[in-house]
């Protein structure tokens, strides 16, 4: 399921007809204006830098009720911010995926944080995701993430069918000798996932296990090449793959808007041209009129 890449949904083709529809509108153009956004992003990273603050003793100490009075406030903007594009877009509003994220994180943060709900005061942190929603930069990353998902499944078996292999492998190998790193199947698959993160793989088990198999070697390196160099660099393709996908599709729409822009001005030109046309005719035919009245009147 991929998220829309507009951070706000459609606007409402509303015409200020009434009072609620031209307050509407106006809350509209509000919402959508480049310092609106601005402002809660500066918003959402100082919340973000006084939630980790609130985890420093010293900082709680000089100013801990100053920081819980910021926590508030953010939260206020944040309920604000989703109340008006709420009133602005209506049902719109959830028709876009990056407004239900930011909906989600909002009420969670509305939950009280004492009682059967304490928990969720830990969650405040989830507060400094909605940069993902507001920056586009970051909105493109995440759509790309989640476009390449289904290929992701594909590698995810290959991997995983490589895995259960190499540890059966694993355990008849090198069980009876190191049965805490091959002793079972799920010993072993993850001893092979520490060993293809390179995390001590070598000092830690390998040359230990070729102290007694000196052959190891040729199991290791192989596993280590094909999952550390081969599959997971699949990811990577897949990933690079799908941001590009999505670069070019908005390079094609934003070429398609231009076009119609283009269009469009190609269209009032030629209109602005006709009716320029139509009054240089009629100034002459008036001039000719003109001109023509002295002479019959002297005939």
């Amino acid at each position: 399921m991929t998220m829309p890449l507009s951070n706000s949904g459609p606007a409402p083709d509303v015409t200020p007809s009434s009072p609620v529809a031209a307050l509407r509108a106006r809350v509209t153009r509000v919402v959508e204006r480049r310092a609106f956004g601005g402002f809660v992003t500066a918003v959402i990273v100082a919340n973000a830098i006084t939630l980790g603050l609130e985890t420093w003793p010293p900082a709680i100490e000089a100013a801990g009720s100053l920081l819980s009075v910021f926590d508030r406030t953010a939260l206020a903007v944040f309920a604000v911010e989703i109340a008006l594009k709420l009133f602005a877009y209506g049902s719109r509003f959830f028709r876009a995926g990056w407004n239900i994220f930011d909906f989600v994180i909002v009420a969670i943060a509305l939950f009280p944080s004492s009682g059967v709900f304490s928990v969720l005061r830990a969650l405040r942190i989830l507060r400094a995701l909605r940069l993902l929603s507001v920056v586009p930069q970051m909105r493109t990353v995440v759509n790309a993430l989640l476009t390449a998902v289904p290929g992701m499944g594909a590698i995810v078996a290959v991997l995983l069918l490589l895995f259960y292999i190499a540890a059966v492998m694993a355990t008849k190998l090198f069980g009876p000798n190191f049965d805490q790193w091959f002793g079972t199947v799920g010993e072993s698959m993850y001893s092979l996932f520490q060993i293809m993160t390179l995390e001590s793989w070598s000092m830690g088990i390998v040359r230990p296990v070729m102290e007694v198999h000196p052959w190891a070697w040729v199991f290791f390196v192989p596993f280590i090449i094909v999952t550390s160099f081969a599959v997971l660099n699949l990811f990577i393709a897949l990933i690079v793959n799908s941001l590009q996908a999505i670069h070019d599709a908005e390079a094609q729409e934003l070429h398609h808007e231009i076009e119609e822009a283009a269009a469009h001005d190609r269209q009032d030109l030629a209109a602005q041209m006709a009716g320029l046309r139509q009054e240089i005719r009629d100034l002459r035919r008036a001039l000719l009129d003109r001109q023509a009245g002295p002479r019959g009147q002297g005939g």
